[in-house]
């Protein structure tokens, strides 16, 4: 039977397989090679403008590669990203506006309604090109009359906090929003719109990337109350929201545009970064470590402690020659339940370093635009020795991980993994590396 000699050091093979994994679907290169693949530069030939709405955390990114295409008509329009995350780029002509992510601010409003005039400006001979990824939700958050930015980011933090998925999360957001949920194609007056999209959701869906601006919306204000009786209490939700969203349900309050809806007849979608993207990237660099690969595809969407758990049961089941490398993506949920620092791709590592103790395996989780949380660390290591490094340093690893408190424990043993923005969101990683079986 043939050895496979172990990876000399399981910290370095993951860096490299991680960074394969985001040069993959970097933002900028993404949206490079899909404006040559796709010939948008001589499609805007037969309009007057171009006029640009890039929206997310990846905004600067992909504006910056249209900035360096030389377009045969004027360019102009508007990008908002997270605050810092446009330092580096050069977007030119356009508009460069920073705001609050995840919870909305003041900022967010002034955002949306930039971009909403934006939009609205655009005539019948322009070309619209929307680039949307993760966050732009909360980045351009115009909420209608009747609701504040105040009452719309205590919805934010209480859904965060709940255990929502990002699909229910964001049928509440296009209810309480004049751009998402198709409104945004709704108002503009473009010849035609194309979205090019870096999806940071399960399964690609074009309705919640970024709470769909330009796609149908399936969902009604009678599921955004559904949810919000189910997940959060009466009384951690604006006395304006629920009546605002119950007047919706008896047609007080126009729905967003549904599927089949003439709106968008004149809208294309194209995602051009996605999970698997960064996946089969990763698999490739653990086999060029000398590693078996296995994908195991979008699984994480459950709680991040339990997923963490269950790497740990992986692993401990795992029988092999050859160092083998395990890769998933998603996106877990975290049920806030203390008052601590971290995110959910912290509280999932601590979950697998105390179920990891005495292995010989490691792991790493990390969010792929290089932010966990309100934190600044894309993500943590985590070994069969970290939980006990922990208690040397005065941690107690349970404790801490009921109070969602991941951050102040990795962060003294070297633990944390940051990378700063990465310029693209693809959901979450997780690697583990497990050397061959004594």
């Amino acid at each position: 039977m043939t050895s496979w000699p172990s990876a000399p050091d399981p910290r370095s093979a993951l860096r490299v397989i991680s960074e394969a994994a985001l040069d993959a679907v970097d933002a900028r290169k993404a949206t490079r090679r899909a404006l040559v693949r796709a010939g948008y530069r001589e499609a805007s030939a037969a309009s007057t403008r171009l006029v640009v709405v890039a929206i997310g955390k990846a905004a600067a990114g992909m504006a910056s590669a249209v900035v360096e295409e030389p377009w045969p008509v004027p360019l102009e329009g508007i990008v908002v990203t997270k605050d810092d995350h446009a330092a580096g780029f050069d977007l030119g002509p356009l508009e460069v506006v920073e705001a609050a992510h995840p919870v909305p601010d003041d900022r967010s409003a002034a955002a949306g309604r930039r971009v909403l005039e934006v939009a609205s400006n655009s005539g019948p001979e322009d070309l619209l090109l929307v680039l949307l990824s993760g966050g732009a939700s909360s980045l351009v958050s115009l909420p209608p009359d009747e609701i504040t930015i105040g009452d719309l980011a205590q919805v934010n933090s209480a859904l965060l906090g709940s255990g929502a998925s990002i699909h229910e999360l964001n049928a509440v957001r296009k209810h309480l929003s004049r751009i998402s949920g198709g409104r945004l194609a709704r108002a503009s007056g473009a010849r035609r719109v194309v979205v090019l999209a870096i999806s940071d959701v399960m399964g690609d869906d074009l309705a919640v990337i970024g709470s769909g601006p330009c796609a149908p919306d399936p969902t009604t204000y009678g599921d955004a109350l559904g949810i919000l009786r189910e997940r959060v209490a009466a009384n951690e939700v604006p006395d304006a929201v629920w009546r605002y969203l119950d007047q919706g349900t008896k047609g007080a309050h126009e729905e967003t545009p549904k599927p089949g809806d003439g709106v968008f007849e004149h809208v294309d979608h194209e995602i051009i970064a996605r999970n698997q993207h960064a996946r089969t990237a990763a698999v490739e660099a653990a086999v060029a470590q000398g590693a078996l690969a296995i994908d195991l595809g979008e699984r994480l969407d459950a709680e991040a402690s339990d997923t963490g758990r269950n790497f740990a049961a992986l692993v401990r089941a795992a029988r092999t020659h050859r160092p083998t490398c395990l890769i998933a993506g998603g996106e877990t949920v975290v049920t806030l339940r203390g008052s601590g620092r971290g995110g959910r791709s912290q509280e999932l590592a601590l979950a697998a370093a105390l179920a990891l103790e005495g292995s010989d395996a490691t792991l790493l989780a990390l969010g792929t635009d290089g932010t966990d949380g309100p934190t600044d660390a894309a993500g943590a290591w985590a070994d069969g020795s970290t939980a006990a490094r922990a208690r040397e340093t005065g941690f107690e690893p349970m404790e801490m991980l009921a109070a969602n408190d991941a951050y102040p424990l990795f962060d003294p043993l070297g633990e944390l993994h940051r990378t700063g923005p990465t310029g693209t969101n693809v959901m979450d990683l997780v690697l583990v590396w497990i050397p061959p079986t004594p």
